[in-house]
């Protein structure tokens, strides 16, 4: 997959991790079931085989123990990255992230970070059992120390994980897994290190902002289309950085459309939505038109696959609250 191809979002990512053991001899991939089986989503297939079994490691069912193995081996000089092979199974090592590799820095005095990447499938709609489903990422963006970071199409996948890899601090790297195998785009032979730290405008629009991350992304935009036939123009905000936010884009989508919604399919409660509305409550209250209106999951654990579609944001909700919103 070296050649300019079009790839889904989790032959991107296997292309990034190659693309990383290729240039970097420091960088060493860790996880359960990643080398002979090639990842339960098989995001590292083929990688045992090209770079061997002390680079791509297969290690024990200890989520806490791989995890913090990865934090010694930062300390040491190798670049580590961590796959989780499910979104809940990162709690066993939550401690690890947050007392340990979050911190390090601080601790430091600024002297070291600490180059640590965690790979973490996350997210509904593939109806997937309990401890599947979950999304955790304002856990992780509420510690500071830690980036948080979600991609929302192939070619975002590998070039922020790219990045990830350099920033030289720990990255929490939440791949929406309902987005692995949906739609291709035509990827460069090599990628460019993204843009960690900037949202970016997926769609123009003036009349209304909708502001989204990973798969929430595609229903922003599917609800987007919906707008623009009823002659509402809509702008999509992919904000890809969770933490820290890029609050300079989000001001801007406040001051030039004075109507914001925020979409994601973590619980209401405590989200990235409630942060964007108190920012915008904040720093924007004199141009926006109408209040800041979220579209989230639910203040529940993630349901049984069978009523999933209930829990999970949709085009329909979208276009419910964007309705509500160009009232005012």
């Amino acid at each position: 997959m070296s050649a300019t191809a079009e790839l889904n979002m989790v032959e991107a990512i296997t292309k990034g991790l190659g693309q990383l053991l290729e240039e970097d001899p420091d960088a060493i991939l860790l996880g359960e079931d990643i080398g002979r089986n090639g990842g339960v989503f098989r995001a590292t297939a083929g990688l045992q085989e090209r770079f061997g079994e002390d680079r791509v490691v297969d290690t024990p069912l200890s989520e806490a123990g791989f995890v913090g193995a990865a934090i010694g081996m930062c300390l040491v000089g190798l670049h580590p990255v961590v796959e989780i092979q499910f979104d809940a199974f990162v709690y066993p090592a939550f401690e690890q992230l947050v007392s340990q590799a979050g911190r390090f820095r601080w601790r430091t005095r600024g002297a070291y970070g600490l180059p640590l990447v965690v790979r973490l499938p996350y997210g509904g709609g593939t109806r997937a059992p309990e401890l599947h489903s979950d999304s955790p990422e304002t856990l992780f963006s509420h510690m500071p120390g830690l980036r948080v970071v979600v991609p929302s199409d192939p070619l975002s996948a590998g070039e922020l994980l790219l990045a990830a890899t350099r920033c030289g601090d720990p990255v929490v790297f939440l791949e929406p897994k309902r987005m692995y195998r949906r739609g291709r785009q035509l990827l460069p032979a090599k990628f460019v290190p993204g843009d960690l730290d900037h949202a970016v405008v997926v769609r123009p629009g003036e009349d209304l902002t909708v502001i989204a991350y990973g798969a929430m992304v595609d229903v922003a935009e599917g609800a987007a289309e919906r707008l623009q036939e009823e002659g509402v123009s809509t702008r999509v905000l992919d904000l890809r950085s969770i933490y820290p936010l890029d609050r300079e884009s989000i001001l801007a989508a406040a001051e030039e459309t004075g109507r914001v919604l925020v979409v994601h399919e973590a619980a209401r409660h405590c989200g990235v939505a409630a942060e964007v509305a108190a920012l915008l409550q904040e720093e924007a209250a004199d141009v926006l038109l109408a209040p800041t209106l979220r579209v989230t999951g639910m203040d529940m654990p993630f349901p049984l696959s069978q009523n999933e579609d209930d829990a999970l944001p949709t085009v329909e909700r979208v276009l419910a609250a964007a309705h509500t919103m160009l009232e005012y």
